[in-house]
């Protein structure tokens, strides 16, 4: 008797420690990520004094607390970008050195309990944390109530719950509408296990089909971002002519500068270049004589001075790639190139085959349904180099959908800039970003980018168990990438040949024209 309750006191006791070692690491953990966030955020938010640094101390605390929240949110949002690899990383260990003492803490328990913290607190950063923080700079207090840092806490607190209703509300229209047979009173009084999973779930689809939208328009845009940093081969590009180029028309500006400078209100012939897309200032609209021109409020001297800077920066990025080595010219430039189109085709050649064992049922649909164990089996046929490849697909899709999401048109209001970011979109870019890469373990399990399972509140997802939107989905994303890299490869080729059709065209015509007025000279 004395044994068992010993031996039940060590499995207690042995449970507490690995509960307490499994909180330690997840303490650890965020932190690393809270400190990168915070990082992070300090290099996009504006220095300003209406926003930052206001003498009210009131204000301040505000948009301490907001950044607060923010910076947790996006370390929420970087946590779940990591856990398929930290995931697929730990299967592989556990398969290299099964018996090893040091990987012992590495187990199932620790990574469901990642998986579910994830899935928690994106939640919670979505519903509570990012709208709090918006509406608490955006706050006053109420009409009549002391003003302070508690009248806004309030106001803040009931707009919120306010917002909360509603969005119940329309959440258990939406149930009612989907799910007619599941609608009921006691169905929308179940908040916690009916409600709150639904509303997590149209989230998530709606962050599915921004990845669908972003992520092959990013396959697309990456070749023009990679190809900014990196300098093209010299057969393909002659930087000594572009900058002797550069530099001689830096010269003329000068000159043109200059003159206007000692001249006056006049400005001898020849006539300057337009200035900002505009027509230059023709002479006779004054009626002065041919070869003046008047210099309007010193419109053209702030024109060719503007212009002079952009040349001057041109100039000096042009000396910068033009003094780069052999070898970043000639090699890493082609290899990066190759590198960035070699993991565009093997996403779109993965889920073609991902779509083909849909239809012919060799491949079972992305909604979790059984216990999964780590340290049994390698997720890939081709073992630990599959692993690393499907880490680095997963990697490079979240590179993808985040250039692709900042260069399409209707960002470029929402678009962060460098020390220039207003509070209000650092919560927008965050609350986007959150709902991205929460996103991403979905989309990877959808498009069959690997095979580890959705683990925790993930594979609950009841959309998931579709086969229909699963099917689509795989289908509209291979032929968006393929369309987005055909129109990539071909445009400049197409308009080419487009204008020499318009050329060939009108010249045809100026020939039938020429002869149309030759004949009718003729015959009179």
């Amino acid at each position: 008797m004395d044994d068992a309750e010993e031996e039940f006191g060590d499995i207690r006791e042995q449970i507490f420690h690995n509960n307490v070692r499994e909180q330690i690491i997840f303490l650890l953990l965020f932190i690393i990520l809270y400190v990168a966030s915070f990082t992070l955020l300090e290099r996009f938010k504006r220095r300003g004094v209406e926003d930052y640094y206001s003498t009210d101390k009131d204000e301040i605390t505000v948009y301490r607390i907001s950044t607060w929240l923010c910076t947790f949110a996006l370390s929420i949002s970087i946590g779940a970008v990591l856990l398929l690899p930290i995931s697929i990383v730990s299967n592989e260990v556990l398969l290299l050195y099964p018996n090893s003492y040091y990987v012992k803490w590495l187990n199932i328990s620790l990574i469901q309990g990642l998986w579910n913290y994830i899935f928690l607190f994106s939640f919670i950063s979505l519903i509570i944390f990012l709208p709090f923080a918006y509406l608490f700079t955006e706050s006053e207090g109420f009409f009549g109530h002391r003003r302070g840092l508690m009248g806004r806490i309030y106001e803040t607190s009931v707009v919120l719950g306010l917002l909360a209703l509603t969005m119940l509300g329309i959440t258990f229209v939406m149930n009612a509408i989907i799910n007619q047979h599941k609608s009921s009173f006691q169905i929308f009084l179940d908040l916690w296990s009916y409600h709150l999973p639904f509303l997590y779930s149209c989230i998530s689809f709606v962050g599915v089909l921004m990845l669908l939208v972003c992520t092959p328009l990013g396959f697309a845009r990456l070749f023009d971002v990679v190809g900014k940093f990196l300098v093209k081969p010299q057969f393909l590009r002659d930087i000594n002519e572009e900058y002797e180029s550069c530099a001689l028309e830096e010269e003329t500006l000068r000159r043109r500068l200059k003159h206007v400078q000692v001249s006056g209100d006049c400005y001898m012939s020849p006539t300057p270049m337009s200035l900002d897309g505009r027509p230059p200032v023709q002479d006779d609209e004054y009626g002065f004589p041919e070869g003046f021109l008047r210099q309007r409020n010193g419109e053209l001297r702030s024109g060719l001075s503007r212009k002079l800077t952009e040349i001057e920066a041109k100039r000096k990025v042009l000396d910068k790639q033009r003094q780069t080595s052999w070898f970043r010219r000639n090699v890493l430039n082609p290899v990066a190139m190759l590198l960035l189109f070699s993991l565009t085709v093997l996403t779109v050649l993965i889920v073609i085959q991902n779509t083909i064992q849909l239809l012919i049922g060799m491949k079972a649909l992305p909604l979790s349904s059984r216990q999964f164990t780590l340290g049994i089996s390698s997720l890939s046929r081709l073992g630990l180099f599959g692993a690393i490849i499907e880490i680095v697909l997963i990697l490079y899709l979240i590179v993808t959908s985040s250039v692709g999401l900042y260069s399409s048109p209707l960002m470029k209001n929402i678009r962060p800039r460098r020390q220039r970011t207003p509070f209000n979109l650092i919560i927008a870019n965050c609350a986007l970003v959150l709902i991205l890469s929460s996103a991403l373990p979905l989309l990877a399990k959808i498009l069959g980018i690997t095979n580890f399972d959705l683990l925790g509140d993930y594979g609950s997802i009841e959309w998931l168990g579709n086969f229909k939107i699963v099917l689509l989905y795989n289908l509209g994303f291979a032929g968006a990438a393929t369309l987005c890299l055909f129109n990539k490869f071909t445009a400049k080729v197409r308009r080419e040949l487009y204008a020499r059709h318009r050329q060939d065209k009108h010249h045809y015509r100026c020939i039938n024209e020429d002869n149309c007025k030759e004949f009718k000279q003729n015959s009179d």
